[in-house]
């Protein structure tokens, strides 16, 4: 065991983690220079598309240093705050993390928030300054900035160049020297902790684990402590670019067993494995189970295709632990499920993935948060709302209270002005300004996460021209003046485009969301009336023109009444297709209340 090395890389988007990953696996020679590529570690088409990392990556690297031999298990970590569940199950799988900063862009809120998620869990913090061969790179006055942060001396900060490896045979050392070997005990009763999960269709499910104690050995019997099932060790091996099979691994090893599962509910990340010859007494503590931020119901196009598209979800739920659903049928859209998500990009990236890796073509509704209604005739029992549909009478209802997170915002000091704009335009209340340098701000807000959810993200970015980051945290319910909003298509409610909304913004959104519907429904062969409604109150309405033929161009001349009997006949038509027509609703409707501003 001392000579493992159980480490993870931790920053802010695009500060470079998966470039340095790259160098680490170069100078170890884990990779041959035929099987190296840019993101090595990123494998999946969404990730190198869009240039971020959405899953954590495991590998094992051998590394020799002045005669002695090293095994380093690396563990690759998004940057994006909506992964962030991603990068705490990583973390308990370490000792030590890299905490890597941009020398051009600084301390960046997510760097912060990961830091002290590594913190929590008694990480060794290795300080690592990267891009440093930038022509806009300033390491002086990061320097400063990550010593006042973690409190370390200024040699303690390795400055690296993941791009050229600059820097990265000293920062092997650096693991080696001051990254603990793990604790634990070989002798005692297996405690192997899974931390990431991998659907294979030909080989059932591979669950990916740090053994905390014991050992484990191939083809012996183990038993999953959450569901109590037992399963044989078909394979056990390490993870290196490819799976390496082996017969044993022990206290400190990360690794993986594929024991021919085949339901996906039978994994749970946070679970302990043990043996069933000499079981442990205790399962290890897993982790704190996710709250979602985001709620949105996913539906099939096709009704048929619900159970696939329920098979699908349990896939993807192994290989993302923070993702949660439940069944639910909404009389627009027929059965499907309410998903809860961390945020918007998570949400994007499941839609996606549905789409690319199963072949679901889905209808995702408006995105929502849940909020606490309680009724006057009861007024402890606390109703949750997840869904604008379960909202009860507004006559009988005491209070209704939506959730509060705490934003934290590091900017330029010339974008604070644009900034607590848009916050407080977002129902925000200011909470502290700090300088941590001259030009950078950290601003600190309390405002309702319904306000983020739509386009709080978008819009920050393009106000800091990019420069602005944020974190947020949630602190809790507080009461809201919210009321429920409707929309109709010809007097006919549409559930999935309801939402709860502040009664000021109310009759501005009910407007600006009709007005946007109009351009996205196409027009039929009958008027369609679409109207926004508070309960029995209708607050905006536009009306979507229907689509003429000309029916009077045979008539040359002759008597007007040749011409109005047509129109006539025609008006007659029109008034019983309207009654018996239904209006198709696009996608792209559906997720109108995203692009308001746009």
């Amino acid at each position: 065991m001392k000579d493992i090395r159980n480490f993870c890389i931790i920053a802010h988007i695009d500060h470079g983690k998966s470039t340095l990953a790259d160098r680490l696996l170069e100078a170890t020679q884990t990779v041959t220079a035929r099987e190296q590529k840019e993101q090595l570690l990123d494998n999946m088409d969404l990730e190198r598309e869009r240039g971020i990392t959405i899953k954590s990556h495991a590998i094992q690297m051998d590394y020799k240093l002045s005669g002695s031999s090293y095994r380093l298990n690396l563990i690759d970590t998004p940057g994006h705050v909506d992964f962030s569940y991603e990068v705490s199950r990583s973390i308990s799988a370490c000792e030590g993390a890299l905490l890597v900063v941009d020398a051009a862009q600084g301390i960046q809120a997510q760097t912060i928030s990961n830091l002290y998620l590594a913190i929590e869990h008694d990480l060794e913090i290795i300080p690592v300054m990267n891009k440093i061969d930038l022509p806009s790179a300033n390491p002086e006055e990061v320097a400063d900035q990550i010593i006042e942060l973690i409190g370390c001396k200024r040699e303690d900060i390795l400055s690296v160049s993941a791009k050229s490896g600059m820097g990265v045979p000293e920062l092997l050392e650096a693991i080696v020297a001051r990254v603990p070997a793990p604790t634990g005990d070989v002798d005692a009763p297996l405690q192997a902790v899974i931390f990431d999960s991998v659907y294979n269709s030909f080989r059932g499910i591979e669950a990916i684990f740090r053994i905390k104690n014991g050992t484990i050995h191939k083809g012996e019997k183990v038993k999953f402590m959450a569901t109590a099932k037992t399963y044989d060790a078909d394979e056990i091996g390490v993870l290196r670019l490819n799976k390496d099979p082996q017969a044993k691994l022990a206290a400190g090893d990360v690794g993986y067993i594929i024991s021919g599962i085949k339901e996906a509910k039978d994994v749970k990340v946070g679970d302990t494995i043990t043996s069933v010859a000499r079981p442990a007494e205790a399962a290890v503590a897993g982790f704190e189970d996710v709250k979602p931020m985001v709620f949105a119901g996913i539906y099939p196009v096709e009704t048929e295709e619900f159970e696939e598209l329920r098979g699908a979800l349990e896939k993807l739920r192994l290989n993302d632990a923070s993702l949660v659903f439940e069944a639910e049928t909404s009389a627009a859209l027929g059965f499907g499920f309410r998903c809860g998500f961390l945020g918007m990009l998570h949400m994007e990236i499941i839609q996606e993935r549905l789409e690319r890796e199963f072949n679901m073509t889905v209808i995702t509704t408006v995105p929502n948060v849940s909020y606490h209604a309680f009724k006057k005739a009861d007024i402890q029992k606390m109703i949750l709302v997840n869904n604008p549909t379960d909202y009860p009478d507004p006559s009988g209802l005491d209070r209704i209270e939506e959730p509060f997170i705490k934003a934290q915002i590091i900017t330029k000091s010339e974008y604070v002005g644009g900034v607590m704009k848009l916050c407080i335009d977002k129902r925000g209340i200011i909470t502290g300004q700090s300088y941590l340098t001259a030009d950078r701000v950290e601003l600190s807000f309390d405002m309702p996460l319904a306000e983020i959810v739509f386009d709080f993200y978008d819009r920050l970015k393009t106000i800091s021209r990019g420069y602005a980051s944020f974190d947020y945290h949630p602190i809790g319910y507080q009461a809201s003046n919210l009321v429920k909003v409707d929309v109709m298509l010809n007097g006919d409610p549409i559930d999935a485009l309801s939402a709860l909304i502040h009664k000021d913004r109310a009759q501005d959104i009910g407007r600006r969301l009709c007005e946007k519907l109009r351009e996205l429904i196409p027009r039929q062969q009958f008027v369609i009336a679409i109207q926004a409604a508070i309960g029995a109150k209708i607050i905006a309405r536009e009306t979507l023109s229907a689509l003429r033929k000309d029916v009077t161009a045979k008539c040359y001349g002759g008597d007007i009444s040749r011409k109005r009997k047509l129109l006539e006949k025609q008006k007659a038509g029109k008034k019983r297709m309207r009654q018996l027509g239904n209006v198709e609703i696009p996608q792209d409707a559906f997720l109108a209340v995203l692009k308001l501003n746009d």
